[in-house]
């Protein structure tokens, strides 16, 4: 389990307080007003934003100051993060090794992951030369080569239209399954909740709330959840 406890996370002037803890295999949904500090939390939990005070912890480990990559997770950032001088295939072996001298075995993982979302046709393609679902395939392989029991997702299906956005959604819900890792994503989409959450995290004013079941919170949501909503 990943549990934040007291937690104060604090970038530039603004600051978040966070008392949260995170279940094996559960799919949770961040939510809240634009600015509220979403992203602030999944760059604390991955280590890119300081945890000023309280502390993180894994499986009762403290891991408030390890470096990003010692983490037991992987973060899909808005951007989708591809580097577009380096093939598909490259951009995936990232995920297992910076300087992509890859081992046998990890050939195979990258190429396995690289069919199981559908782009093993596309391996030496350039980023620029896919579409943006495309792009978006190629970095959730590059998150599933790395196989980490938590997967952070901050908005990467944004700038896709509703029917695309609908198929990755199903496409991450189906992965993480596979695996068993925990998802944290953050939307601003009512509809990704219903459509992947089991819980939801609401983040409004300095304060991360501690997650509750997501269809029971929907259905009655409190009043600065139902003043976000609308």
């Amino acid at each position: 389990m990943l549990k934040l406890e007291q937690a104060v996370i604090t970038q530039d002037d603004f600051s978040l307080r966070a008392d949260l803890l995170i279940k094996p295999k559960t799919k949770y949904a961040v939510i809240g007003p634009s600015g509220a500090g979403k992203s602030t939390l999944l760059g604390a939990l991955c280590g890119f934003v300081a945890i000023t005070s309280g502390k993180l912890t894994w499986q009762g480990q403290d891991i408030t100051d390890a470096a990003p990559g010692a983490r037991p997770m992987t973060m899909l950032f808005q951007d989708n993060n591809l580097f577009p001088h380096l093939s598909i295939t490259q951009n995936v072996g990232l995920g297992l090794r910076g300087d992509l001298r890859l081992t046998a075995d990890e050939r195979v993982k990258v190429e396995s992951a690289l069919f199981r979302v559908g782009l093993a046709d596309m391996a030496d393609r350039k980023p620029g030369s896919l579409s943006g679902g495309q792009q978006s395939r190629a970095a959730l392989a590059r998150v599933l080569v790395q196989a980490r029991p938590l997967v952070l997702l901050d908005e990467p299906f944004a700038a896709l239209g509703p029917a695309l956005r609908t198929e990755m959604l199903d496409l991450v819900q189906q992965l993480v399954t596979e695996t068993g890792a925990s998802l944290i994503m953050v939307t601003h989409d009512p509809k990704d909740v219903a459509q992947i959450a089991d819980e939801v995290i609401f983040v409004a004013n300095g304060t991360a709330h501690a997650p509750e079941p997501a269809q029971a919170l929907m259905d009655n949501p409190p009043p600065e959840l139902r003043a976000y909503l609308g």
